[in-house]
């Protein structure tokens, strides 16, 4: 690969992330909507918030940690969406695997960490703690699932990883040969995205949206970013892991939205769990089956 055709990849992953990751975000507000009997927001809300928010002309700054945090949250997405193999491209997904993956995807998490806790706002400094404690609540049934990949295929390359589905067809995708870790994934999808019922870090009604309380305009308007880029990373992954990627863009998004409207859509019916209940619910079924899984797959 020239390096010309390399930089020209690097450029288009992020741009084709954040827009996907801008109808994902709608695609969440609508099944919301419909679940809770409501209309909706309009097609282009989600750019319409993002514009809107930048174009506010106060902006306050609690120091230069506070913009920096801001930075790593979008800019944690942004690195890994390179390592992201997609129909056509694969950017730099040779040189790191799924543990530079893993890494990188606790970058946002930290960022945000950083820049709340310049604020000195008791509610942000609870938010924070709450999704840094939920983080690591999904974080070990996601290393077990990535673990038990890793083993099944062989590798920890993402681009070797579709390519073995790929050539197996649907017998060798992850979710037919490895369906309990698919399943403890599945359950920790919405964890990872901070969605319902695991929003307990927001929790408007108890600590004023918690890491977001300080954050306006430009930088609430970050953080809108880093949501989509958010949406589109975690479920691409998982339709790489189990799904066999996509072999064009169209089998490829259909399975990205479907990865992210499943888990989501029954987990719009539950109430948002407390902090414990997270990391109970968490270091149970997804731990348990995980661990299953890793038995059938090693045994």
């Amino acid at each position: 690969m020239s390096l010309q055709h390399l930089l020209t990849e690097l450029v288009l992953m992020p741009i084709i992330a954040f827009v996907v990751g801008l109808f994902l975000v709608l695609m969440m507000r609508k099944l919301g909507a419909r679940i809770q009997r409501r209309v909706g927001p309009p097609l282009l809300q989600p750019l319409y918030d993002i514009l809107k928010l930048y174009g506010k002309q106060t902006q306050i700054s609690h120091g230069l940690i506070h913009e920096i945090g801001i930075v790593m949250a979008v800019g944690g997405y942004i690195a890994a969406e390179t390592f992201l193999p997609v129909p056509g491209m694969n950017g730099i997904a040779d040189k790191g695997g799924l543990v530079t993956l893993a890494y990188i995807m606790m970058v946002p998490s930290l960022g945000l960490a950083m820049g709340v806790g310049q604020c000195a706002n008791p509610n942000g400094s609870i938010g924070i703690s709450r999704a840094l404690t939920a983080m690591f609540a999904y974080d070990i049934p996601f290393i077990l699932v990535i673990f038990g990949v890793a083993y099944q295929y062989g590798t920890t390359s993402l681009t070797d990883v579709i390519a073995i589905q790929q050539q197996q067809g649907m017998a060798g995708w992850g979710v037919v040969q490895m369906p309990l870790l698919f399943i403890a994934g599945l359950i920790a999808l919405p964890a990872m995205m901070g969605k319902h019922p695991f929003e307990i870090y927001v929790a408007p009604a108890e600590i004023a949206t918690g890491p977001m309380v300080e954050m306006g305009g430009k930088f609430l308007g970050g953080l809108f970013i880093m949501q989509c880029f958010q949406y589109y990373t975690i479920s691409v992954l998982f339709v790489t892991l189990f799904l066999g990627g996509g072999e064009n863009w169209l089998t490829f998004l259909i399975k990205v939205f479907a990865v992210a409207a499943i888990p989501l859509s029954i987990a719009y019916v539950f109430p948002r769990y407390r902090t414990e209940d997270v990391l109970r619910m968490m270091w149970k079924w997804p731990v348990i089956l995980g661990l299953l899984g890793l038995a059938l797959v090693m045994g």
